[in-house]
């Protein structure tokens, strides 16, 4: 269980990004609306109030009956900590470094589709908000922005693929991606077909959109985002399209006829990762391990990485928890960079994650539920909260940094 060693502090002890992030968020007045949002569960009921269902329905839902996402919170309660006292922790940090890239915070923002739908220009909010306060952000293939528009608004962004089991077709889109100027990919490999859409038929959602008499009204009944989100992309930009799904342009977001394409996905395999590995020259993350197995896989195809994922429990139903197998994977992935998400929500979630072996660890709803609610300033206001956290949290246990966390710091217990 022990975490594994060969990592270090990224950012020397003088690195004051905690305090820098609160003065940077108190020189900045919050609206108002983030005033009663203290911790990232907050944001959550403020932009299900926002949304249409059907837009609702895509952030919060998992698959089938949801019991991988329950699944993915109940771990953490799996954990307690053993805290060490009297230990001296004036000098805590939380600096860290990936693929030769600095960030201020062992977190960071998962890649999330039709970001731009709940958020006016939400894929650059995100993006830029994370560079802004050095965390490292996903950009997903399923954006309705261009690649090349959120490359260009924040540089340091890595970039999510989802490939077809086509080589030429794959070749295609990287040479965009590259040209883009994104420097880490990352390939997401746990979706070969589309996945059980019951809760989203049920609250009207689909991809892309079926105009309706439902849909129009719910979103005539959410004036805030009609106005604020919808027409003002259709005013500026026109209708959103599957911007980066392939190296063209894809479907539209609204179409009664228009399907999303699928081809060739369940193709797919470990042969395709060692092309894109001959191609791809920068960091290389695969996104969806949850075996020791598939761990020792990505790394022979020549993978620099793993995101340890269930998929935030919207896949496969009844998987386990990513921090279930995250001991064993972490064990047995010598000279990759592990790293974690679906289920974080606390401070004491990033470090439980940490102990078990994560370098770093990813979320995406809260975020996208921040940008929904207010923003730029709400997802500034997340991340606040999480590095805020995350330091206090590191006080408690007395380490001054998040790798210093080890086994003796945490017990398995009962539910």
């Amino acid at each position: 269980m022990t975490a594994p060693t060969n990592y270090t502090a990224a950012v020397p002890p003088q690195d004051t990004s905690t305090a820098a992030d609160a003065q940077s968020v108190a020189a900045k007045p919050l609206p108002a609306v983030l005033k009663q949002v203290h911790c990232l569960d907050d944001f959550q009921p403020l932009a299900r109030n926002k949304l249409p269902r059907q837009l609702y329905s895509y952030i919060a839902n998992g698959a089938d009956d949801e019991v991988s996402m329950g699944r993915n919170r109940q771990a953490f309660n799996r954990w307690a900590f053993s805290p060490r006292v009297l230990e001296g922790v004036e000098k805590r940090t939380q600096g860290i470094t990936l693929f030769d890239q600095q960030y201020a915070s062992p977190f960071g923002i998962s890649p999330v589709g039709l970001a731009a739908m709940w958020s006016y220009r939400g894929d650059i909010v995100l993006a830029k908000t994370a560079r802004e306060h050095r965390v490292p952000a996903v950009m997903s293939g399923a954006s309705l922005i261009r690649m090349e528009d959120v490359a260009e608004a924040a540089p340091g962004t890595w970039f999510q693929a989802y490939l077809p089991g086509d080589e030429k077709r794959i070749a295609e889109l990287l040479a965009r991606i590259e040209a883009a100027g994104f420097g880490t990919l990352v390939l997401t490999v746990d979706l070969p077909v589309q996945v059980n859409p019951e809760r989203y038929v049920k609250n009207g959602f689909s991809t892309p959109l079926r105009p309706s008499a439902r849909l129009a009204w719910d979103g005539i009944s959410h004036p805030r985002w009609l106005a604020g989100t919808f027409l003002r992309t259709l005013a500026r930009h026109g209708m959103p399209h599957f911007e980066n799904w392939r190296a063209e342009r894809g479907a539209p977001i609204l179409s009664a006829s228009v399907k999303r394409d699928f081809v060739a996905r369940d193709h797919l395999c470990w042969e395709h990762v060692k092309v894109v590995r001959k191609l791809w020259k920068g960091p290389l993350v695969i996104k969806g391990i949850m075996r020791k197995e598939d761990a020792q896989l990505a790394r022979s195809a020549g993978a620099d990485g793993i995101i340890v994922s269930n998929h935030g429990g919207r896949q496969l139903d009844s998987a386990l928890s990513p921090l279930d197998v995250l001991p064993e994977i972490a064990e047995t992935a010598e000279g990759l960079v592990v790293m974690m998400d679906s289920g974080i929500r606390r401070g004491t979630d990033v470090l439980k994650a940490l102990a078990l072996g994560a370098r770093c660890v990813f979320n995406g709803r809260s975020f996208n539920y921040a940008a929904t609610v207010a923003g730029e300033a709400g997802v500034a206001h997340a991340i606040h909260i999480l590095r805020t956290e995350v330091d206090r949290d590191m006080a408690l246990l007395g380490i001054n940094h998040p790798y210093e966390i080890d086994h003796t710091l945490l017990r398995r217990t009962p539910l």
